[in-house]
């Protein structure tokens, strides 16, 4: 499966690859379930593994600092990460459930 980066992506083209890759690991390696609510909003279940939880902060720190239009917001007992988009970037969240659906 594809993934385009919007025009509001600031990632150097380069690393897009890299950074798609961070989150189909993820996805693959920790995700125990994924639900799409609204068009602009996603939740994304993972595992409670050790240490995980830092390494989605920090994954989804450095995509806010390219993607601005991410919101992100992280809790824990279980590891939640909920994810807002404004709807003119509801395809790119798409785009995202649809990979972590793949893996």
């Amino acid at each position: 499966m594809s993934f385009i980066a919007p025009d509001a992506c600031t990632l150097p083209t380069a690393e897009q690859p890299l950074r798609v890759a961070e989150f189909d690991a993820l996805f693959a390696t920790a995700l125990r379930g994924v639900e799409q609510p609204e068009p602009t909003r996603a939740r994304f279940l993972f595992t409670d593994e050790p240490g995980l939880a830092h390494t989605v902060r920090n994954l989804t720190a450095r995509e806010a600092e390219c993607c601005s239009f991410f919101a992100f917001t992280i809790t824990e007992d279980p590891l939640l990460l909920e994810v807002e988009v404004p709807s003119r970037y509801a395809d790119v969240l798409a785009a995202l459930v649809g990979r972590a659906r793949v893996a």
